[in-house]
């Protein structure tokens, strides 16, 4: 089971492998290690380093949100003291969906005028928002991603879980698909981007599409 992290340091939460710990952030950890993240970020999604600058400023403010959590997946040898935690393989946060909220606000009302008001509150009246989980390419296809998001969402109170995923049979979309979460919208484009997404939705406590019960 998922444990808080120590005040004095990082908490190891599971160990994926051998060589591999799930560790929980605290937001002030979270904050400190913004760098090493964007970085890690950077690799997963092969972004320029000239828009790394936005992408933390929107990633603090993202930790400013209620019941913020992210845990990271780090080698064994490499995590330190205080808010050390080099090499990161991996990290993975969200927080409490809400009106006022960017992605939130824009996935209501695209839920609603597609599917009703009564869908749209289904999902997002009481949601815990998956805003970003990302492996560095020399350690994906190891489980970290699922290691990670499974931590992330054990526990917490909300009703339902959401993201948003880029459209195609990606590894990401095969992985959300295999943990249980289900299309919502298949193809929305968010303001200034150029390629569709699927925003997903689960049931929490989470429970992995092979473990669900049969319908017939």
């Amino acid at each position: 089971m998922a444990a808080a992290a120590t005040a004095g340091g990082w908490h190891t939460l599971t160990r994926v492998r051998p060589e591999l710990r799930l560790q929980n952030l605290t937001t002030s950890q979270f904050l400190a290690n913004l760098g090493v993240l964007t970085d890690t970020y950077a690799a997963a999604m092969r972004m320029p380093a000239q828009d790394l600058p936005a992408r933390r400023a929107v990633m603090a403010h993202h930790a400013t949100y209620g019941l913020f959590r992210a845990v990271v997946a780090t080698a064994c040898n490499g995590g330190g003291k205080g808010h050390g935690v080099l090499p990161v393989t991996g990290f993975a946060y969200g927080f409490h969906g809400g009106a006022g909220q960017w992605w939130h606000d824009l996935v209501y009302d695209a839920l609603a005028r597609s599917h009703g008001v009564v869908v749209a509150d289904r999902w997002l009246a009481d949601s815990f928002e998956v805003a970003e989980v990302h492996v560095h390419p020399d350690h994906q296809g190891q489980g970290t991603g699922r290691a990670m998001l499974t931590t992330l969402l054990e526990g917490r109170p909300e009703r339902t879980a959401v993201l948003s995923t880029m459209t195609g049979d990606t590894p990401a979309h095969r992985l959300y698909l295999s943990m249980g979460f289900a299309t919502l919208l298949p193809s929305f484009y968010f303001p200034g981007a150029v390629d569709p997404y699927e925003v997903m939705g689960t049931d929490l406590p989470l429970v992995p599409r092979a473990r669900r019960p049969s319908r017939s």
